[in-house]
């Protein structure tokens, strides 16, 4: 039996960034309909300067890990609104993944 104010279709969103964008991302994903959105800070696992020197890559070594739901109807909406907002589509921005959650009552 399927409840009315649960979505049949879910997507779990997960997404790695700078810490300097959580709040613009936080606000977009909330106005594009994410539900049960988490943050949590984190520190990258590889050096700036080597990624400076390797790659001439300035990363921002301090990141925020942002995971909500979203109907799966919001995904490929929020998954645009990433390349065209925040630029994700371009090297040193950002991760996003979905993972398809299956509900079962």
């Amino acid at each position: 039996m399927m409840h009315d104010d649960v979505s049949s279709c879910l997507e779990f969103l997960t997404i790695i960034a700078g810490r300097k964008l959580k709040d613009s991302l936080v606000e977009s994903l909330s106005s594009e309909g994410g539900r049960l959105i988490t943050v949590m800070y984190g520190k990258g696992s590889v050096r700036s300067d080597y990624l400076r020197d390797m790659f001439g890559l300035v990363p921002e070594e301090n990141k925020v890990m942002i995971t909500c739901l979203l109907p799966c109807k919001k995904a490929d909406a929020v998954m645009g609104m990433l390349v065209s907002k925040f630029h994700f589509d371009k090297p040193n921005t950002g991760i996003a993944f979905t993972v398809p959650i299956n509900i079962t009552f």
